[in-house]
């Protein structure tokens, strides 16, 4: 199975200048575990994440106040529809995140969670990364 037929679509995108609480908001609407932030100033799509929202508060910083900017991922992993989910788990357990944006010609065609990955290989047992060494009676 490929990122592609696992991925979710892009439900949420934020700006820079936007405040943690209006991603917050987007987010929790959309029932969705990450934003893309799309602004000209950054190399290519940014992340933020529960993570992200979760730092702020560890903080104390106030979501009313504080700016994307502060706390978006700009430095990105991103995956290709062609990726075989065990290399992308594989990728996002190596780097320590949860969320793998998907690029296709420049664009940001999908998000990519843990969540998705599992959800695959629960309903689909057979592209499993060693399925076939698991044995059975």
């Amino acid at each position: 199975m490929t990122v592609r037929e696992a991925m979710g679509p892009v439900r949420v995108t934020v700006g820079l200048s936007h405040t943690l609480g209006e991603a917050a908001r987007r987010m929790t609407s959309a029932r969705v575990g990450s934003a893309i932030v799309l602004d000209p100033k950054l190399p290519g799509p940014g992340i933020l994440t529960e993570r992200d929202l979760l730092r702020c508060a560890g903080e104390h910083g106030n979501f009313a106040v504080e700016r994307v900017a502060d706390y978006v991922t700009e430095h990105v992993v991103y995956a290709a529809p062609e990726w075989a989910l065990d290399q992308a788990a594989e990728v996002m357990i190596t780097g320590g995140f949860r969320h793998l944006i998907v690029i296709k010609d420049s664009e940001a065609v999908g998000v990519l969670s843990m969540r998705d990955i599992v959800r695959c290989w629960i309903t689909n047992p057979k592209t499993r990364p060693l399925t076939s060494m698991l044995v059975t009676d």
